[in-house]
């Protein structure tokens, strides 16, 4: 029985964001210490990368459930609910389930010394075990938080390491070259592990010299052929299971599923997890990854459906991935290129203010498509954001014929798109935006949080089960 609930479990949690980002395990393992080492009991990959995390973590999950196994998942950001942070089975830790792990971590973080506290984020780390052990999971897809060497997640040698690629980011903590970077997202590969990357050049050569003085097989994989794509995914070329479907959009996304179908062959050889190819096939072929290149369909006021696509792209990187796949879809989304004249896009943009916003302006602008959208400029409402009045202005200086407009807030903006836009909406900028945007458009039961927290149910009993699977 738990003596908070959801909503104080959640506001406890977020008050240590003060004590922000303090690299180092020592905190996390201690914490993990009180709480009797759940993290033992779990096996699984620990998955970091400078991009691409995410998608592999969904691609192998959705395999491993095909499989029939219970699968625990650490997505990260979440987009609607907190609880999306810790899942078991592709469902969220319940509200009941969430408050009770919380108040059991918090009151172990109580008998640490007050002199160096656990972040927001070492604290999640630990409620993720503790709450994967208790639900005896068979396998963890895990993700690594930031960097690898010091990252809380290290904090778990699941057995598997598998780092996606590596590039620059983050360099005023993991150093400002790639060598330097790859040792420090390298060093998740631990003695004893199988590892895999995708990683290349400079990066794939630190990963290497890692994994031969542990002694670790490391598997390289390369981006597969792109055999096509439609509007719900790709189709690509792997070497065992020939043309695979993959439910995931993006070009990019065929690189990912080659280090996902890696990783599972990884877990195979460390006598983790079996999945057999035709669960690949399956799980590959349902994989989602809501907010990322998501096409939803709403109806509007006079019934019609229109097509909207959610994507992030809160960096450059990412927002050029977008304006390239918007091009590839645009043929197939609603009153494309088979029309006999293809209308435009209505783009929703809103970004953070600490974010590299011209870059991300300038890549959603090597798109035609983009360029010439009816652009909607909106701001969420968090300190972060910019003001929409000042996105408007960025976005002119690169789309100066653009019809763009500003509408506070994001449930106002929506509406407007609705009623107005008349090919497919686009909706863009930030993971805030996309969060509060799918909320709008997506009731989904899992991420209601307004249920009453009286204390957590068995995590393997009836009333588990339904909310898991």
């Amino acid at each position: 029985m738990s003596d908070l609930t959801y909503d104080e479990a959640l506001r406890a949690l977020q008050e240590r964001g003060r004590f922000g980002i303090r690299m180092g395990l020592g905190r996390t393992r201690a914490l993990l210490r009180e709480l009797g080492d759940p993290q033992l009991a779990v096996r699984g990959a620990l998955i970091g990368g400078t991009n691409g995390k995410g998608s592999v973590l969904a691609l192998a999950g959705s395999a491993l459930r095909a499989a029939g196994l219970r699968v625990a998942e650490t997505p990260k950001p979440h987009l609607v609910s907190y609880r999306e942070r810790v899942q078991v089975d592709g469902r969220p830790i319940d509200p009941m389930a969430f408050a009770g792990v919380v108040d059991e971590v918090l009151v172990a973080a109580g008998r640490l010394p007050r002199r160096d506290p656990p972040t927001e984020f070492e604290l999640l780390t630990a409620v993720a075990f503790r709450w994967f052990a208790e639900a005896r999971v068979d396998v963890a897809l895990v993700e690594v938080g930031l960097g690898g060497r010091l990252d809380a997640t290290h904090a778990w040698d699941g057995g598997v390491a598998a780092i996606t690629n590596v590039d620059l980011d983050h360099m005023d903590r993991l150093g400002d070259t790639i060598p330097a970077i790859a040792r420090e997202k390298a060093a998740i590969i631990e003695r004893g592990d199988r590892a895999v990357t995708g990683a290349n050049g400079d990066g794939l050569r630190v990963i290497r010299r890692r994994a031969h003085r542990l002694g670790v097989p490391l598997t390289e994989v390369e981006p597969p052929p792109l055999v096509g794509w439609d509007r719900d995914g790709i189709v690509i070329g792997l070497p065992r299971l020939g043309e695979t479907r993959i439910g995931l959009r993006g070009r990019h996304q065929a690189a990912n599923a080659a280090v996902a179908d890696a990783v599972l062959d990884a877990l195979a050889a460390a006598g983790i997890a079996h999945v057999p190819d035709d669960a690949r096939r399956r799980g590959f072929a349902d994989a989602r990854w809501p907010g990322r290149l998501e096409l939803l369909q709403a109806s509007r006021a006079d019934g019609t459906e229109i097509d909207i696509l959610l994507d992030g792209a809160h960096n450059p990187a990412g927002a050029a991935v977008l304006a390239r796949a918007i091009e590839d879809l645009r043929p197939m989304l609603g009153g494309g290129d088979d029309a006999p004249e293809a209308p435009p896009l209505t783009l929703i943009l809103a970004t953070m203010s600490d974010k590299d916003v011209a870059g991300v302006l300038a890549a959603l602008a090597s798109s035609p498509a983009v360029r010439s959208a009816r652009v909607i400029c909106t701001e969420v409402d968090i300190p972060r954001a910019l003001p929409a009045a000042r996105l408007k202005d960025g976005w002119t200086s690169v789309a100066p014929r653009s019809r763009t407009s500003v509408t506070v807030p994001v449930a106002a903006a929506l509406a407007q798109a609705l009623a107005e836009a008349e090919g497919p909406i686009v909706v863009a900028g930030s993971l805030y935006l996309v969060g509060a945007v799918r909320a709008i458009l997506v009731d989904d039961p899992d991420l209601r949080d307004d249920l009453p927290a009286v204390g957590r149910p068995d995590p393997t009993g009836p009333e588990a089960l339904v909310a898991a699977r």
